[in-house]
């Protein structure tokens, strides 16, 4: 006579919990606006989103975020940067008060071009140099 053996289960059963739903946060609207802007010959492109963080809703702990980049001519230097792009962060409210991101970039864009060391490299970049 053949007994048959009963297959035993080794697997242990763990009393699993379900998993609660996440609460859903609700999705923060990230506002951001791109603007041009004709600096000295120079389209330049501003782009700018006031809330970066999403924490405005805090008062007054706005963090913003400001790019800017030269378009045309193709890599064209700025003064507020050794290459065509710059980005910053900055409290949304000096953007306010200049007006908004363009007045911003343009002031900032004209007050860096009075420094010395960019009215040289202006200079040496409309002269032809033989070394």
């Amino acid at each position: 006579m053949t007994k048959k053996r009963k297959a035993i289960s080794t697997k242990s059963q763990s009393t699993k919990r379900k998993a609660r739903p996440a609460a859903k946060r609700p999705a923060r609207k990230r506002v951001k606006t791109v603007q041009r802007l004709d600096w000295q010959g120079i389209l330049v492109s501003v782009s700018y989103e006031p809330d970066w963080l999403g924490l405005a809703k805090l008062g007054d702990v706005s963090n913003a975020h400001l790019e800017i980049q030269a378009l045309s001519p193709e890599r064209a230097m700025l003064p507020i940067t050794d290459t065509d792009y710059r980005s910053q962060f900055l409290s949304a409210r000096l953007v306010e008060q200049a007006g908004g991101a363009v007045a911003y970039a343009r002031a900032w864009l004209d007050e860096a071009a009075k420094a010395p060391a960019w009215k040289k490299r202006e200079e040496s970049s409309r002269q032809l140099s033989l070394f």
